[in-house]
């Protein structure tokens, strides 16, 4: 009997702590926890990227890239971008490693300089080569980087969407003071960023479709575009030819690499 009371009166503490309603925070980190979890075990890949640049105008220029990205166990993601046209950039290329925690690293080759710069932490919100992306954005978006706050479900493009606010834990050295995300519920695909300046201006919005399936497990957009409502600019990324597991190893992403890029 003694032990039978003790159990109904710790029965409203058990079921208090069962039912304490998860809180915004906990849910959008969860929510951004799964995401990077799908993302896990890719190995490495390559691709080929188109960069349409569009002015206010609709001018457009475009340029050729490669992407060659490592993963890291333990740490962000290590990558290659190496431009191939037009000849004014040809032969460029930025090495970015991504951190769970601290500042990432990423250094730029200039062929006609023929020397590689280092990108300061305080750089990282300036525009990557000409385009609306900005280096943060271009380096991998660790979970640790960032606080999270879910703020409802919204509908996009027929998808059924979670909106994840996240601030950068950085926040001297970012460009943003949040970004509101779009996630789908069935697969946590990526369709929507808004980002928003440091005067909490909304300065750009992300769109990303045509998702692919690879290794029946990742999910890759082939289309970005990021435009920017201040400037009326935006910035076109059309991806193809992804191939997965391809042998690349840590020698093929070093500072020294750089300038032996092909």
């Amino acid at each position: 009997m003694r032990n039978l009371l003790l159990i109904f009166s710790l029965l409203p503490l058990v079921l208090t702590t069962t039912l304490r309603a998860e809180t915004a925070e906990e849910r959008g980190l969860a929510i951004a926890r799964e995401a990077d979890a799908r993302e896990n075990g890719f190995g490495d890949f390559s691709s080929d990227m188109e960069m349409i640049l569009r002015n206010r105008h609709g001018q457009e220029s475009r340029r050729a890239i490669r992407i060659r990205t490592l993963e890291v166990a333990g740490d962000g993601d290590k990558s290659l971008t190496i431009f191939d046209s037009p000849g004014d950039v040809k032969g460029t290329a930025l090495l970015t490693f991504s951190h769970k925690v601290g500042d990432d690293d990423q250094w730029l080759f200039l062929p006609a300089l023929k020397r590689v710069k280092r990108i300061a932490s305080r750089n990282k919100s300036g525009s990557f080569m000409g385009s609306e992306f900005a280096y943060e954005d271009i380096a991998s978006q660790e979970v640790e980087k960032y606080t999270y706050k879910y703020l409802g479900d919204a509908l996009h493009n027929g998808h059924e969407c979670t909106m994840v606010e996240s601030s950068p834990v950085d926040a001297a050295n970012s460009g943003y003071t949040r970004m509101v995300s779009w996630r789908d519920k069935d697969e946590y695909r990526l369709w929507k960023v808004e980002y928003f300046d440091r005067k909490a201006s909304h300065l750009k919005t992300l769109i990303l479709d045509e998702y692919q399936q690879y290794l029946q497990r990742f999910w890759r957009p082939h289309r970005m575009e990021m435009v920017n409502h201040q400037n009326g600019k935006s910035t076109e990324l059309r991806w193809r030819n992804y191939q997965y597991r391809t042998g690349l190893s840590a020698g093929d992403f070093s500072e020294n690499s750089l300038k032996r890029v092909k």
